[in-house]
């Protein structure tokens, strides 16, 4: 079941920080030009990395807490969470090669 998780304040400790996969957390809004022109790039590689990667979705204006407790100020803004702690994050839009090659920093993809 590819493609991105929509992820708010209820469900992101089971999606995110309980999930068995290393999960890309694209903090996002509708309003946000720079994340629409980004979703097709990170629907596409959550199709090709099914079951190695989940890509979660957080629209930061319905999902408060865990925009705050995350401390994202800016968006898109991309939390790399493995094992249920965060390994990075990168902040503005990525072009999509380079997205590859962000994913192989802050995951083992062995």
């Amino acid at each position: 079941m590819g493609g991105l998780v929509v992820v708010n304040d209820a469900n992101f400790d089971q999606e995110v920080i309980r999930s068995a996969v290393p999960v890309v957390v694209d903090f996002t809004a509708e309003w946000c030009a720079p994340c629409r022109i980004t979703e097709p790039v990170l629907r596409e590689l959550s199709l090709k990395l099914e079951g190695r990667v989940k890509f979660a979705k957080v629209d930061v204006d319905e999902a408060g807490g865990v925009t705050r407790t995350y401390g994202i100020h800016s968006i898109p803004t991309y939390l790399f969470v493995q094992a249920g702690r965060e390994k990075g994050r990168e902040i503005g839009p990525v072009e999509p090669a380079e997205f590859r090659s962000i994913l192989r920093r802050y995951f083992d993809f062995a």
